[in-house]
C-alpha cells in the first residue's frame, strides 16, 4: 500500500481525473442499486473528497519497483480480478525459478 498526498505517484502512472468516466451511466446504474439491496456506501474521509472524478487503477510491483501488472481503470468499475492478478504473481515466480505462495 502506498499513500500518496501530492499524487505524483498517481501522475506517473497516467492516472488522471475525468468527470465524463466517473458519471458513466453504468457507474450510476451500479451505484444506485445499493439503497435496494440494503447495501451502505462506504464512509469515506473529507480529505479524500478533494477529487470526486479522480480514477483509480491498479499496480503491481516486484520488491524492485519493476511493474508486473498496470491497470489504469477506464472507469470505476472497470477492476482486474483476483484471478488475474494472481496469474501475474504466479507467472513471474515461474519465470524467478521460484514456486508461488498462491497455491
Amino acid at each position: 500500500m502506498l499513500l500518496d498526498p501530492q499524487r505524483k505517484v498517481y501522475r506517473s502512472f497516467g492516472l488522471g481525473s475525468s468527470y465524463s468516466k466517473v458519471l458513466k451511466f453504468d457507474c450510476l446504474l451500479k451505484y444506485s442499486e445499493y439503497p435496494t439491496s440494503n447495501r451502505d456506501f462506504p464512509d469515506i474521509p473529507p480529505r479524500l473528497l478533494e477529487d470526486l472524478y479522480q480514477m483509480g487503477g491498479d499496480f503491481l510491483l516486484d520488491d524492485t519497483g519493476k511493474v508486473l501488472l498496470s491497470h489504469p481503470s477506464k472507469s470505476p468499475l472497470d477492476r482486474p480480478s483476483v484471478s488475474d492478478i494472481l496469474k501475474v504473481v504466479e507467472e513471474e515466480e515461474e519465470e524467478a525459478g521460484g514456486t508461488s505462495d498462491t497455491e
